[in-house]
């Protein structure tokens, strides 16, 4: 694939920006950041409108820990494509890597709106409410996430955890129960269950 990409590098401006996009992806998933950077530069110096080159140059300086930074190329992307999911998703990270939670939920909530079964918005948006200490709305969050996903122990045993916070054993056990049933391997759970036996 790398060396297909690397024929198109000659071309026009933005067959150019199109095929360092994608090397760039492909070096980001490499985890070779050197290279992803310089392609991502190249493809936002060939084409400054390329929404996915914005976002890749956005998760090369993110990866690096520019969070700040990192927000502003995916505001870019997403101002020159405003449906470019990528680039509201990753800015939702960022936003929880700079701790600005509700601008984190403000993009997992208008994602969840474009992608309406998508188990990683959904999921995220379980995350914010339980640091914004919200169990009720992580709960409702994370029932509408096991409808997509029935068969994630780790969603399964967070919702055993919230119930049990709450004070509903019973509701709790339900899903620790259903956790270990997929997954008999979680200590965690084991434990939980083993406490709730002995009770």
């Amino acid at each position: 694939a790398l060396e297909t990409l690397k024929m198109f590098e000659k071309k026009d401006s933005r067959v150019k920006s199109a095929a360092a996009t994608n090397l760039s992806f492909l070096y980001y998933l490499e985890n070779d950041l050197a290279q992803a950077t310089n392609y991502a530069d190249l493809a936002v110096n060939s084409d400054r409108y390329n929404p996915a080159a914005l976002t890749n140059k956005g998760n090369t300086v993110f990866a690096n820990g520019d969070y700040e930074k990192a927000a502003e190329f995916y505001k870019e992307a997403l101002r020159n494509d405003s449906s470019c999911t990528e680039a509201l998703y990753n800015l939702g990270l960022t936003y929880k890597k700079l701790n600005r939670i509700d601008e984190a939920l403000d993009c997992f909530l208008k994602l969840h709106a474009i992608l309406q079964n998508s188990a990683q918005v959904l999921h995220q948006i379980a995350n914010i409410y339980e640091i914004m200490e919200d169990p009720n709305q992580a709960i409702e969050w994370l029932l509408q996430l096991i409808s997509v996903v029935p068969t994630d122990p780790h969603v399964l045993s967070k919702l055993g955890k919230l119930y049990d916070n709450e004070g509903d054993k019973s509701q709790a056990f339900h899903y620790y129960y259903e956790s270990y049933r997929y997954f008999p391997s979680n200590i965690e759970v084991i434990e939980w269950l083993g406490a709730y036996y002995i009770d």
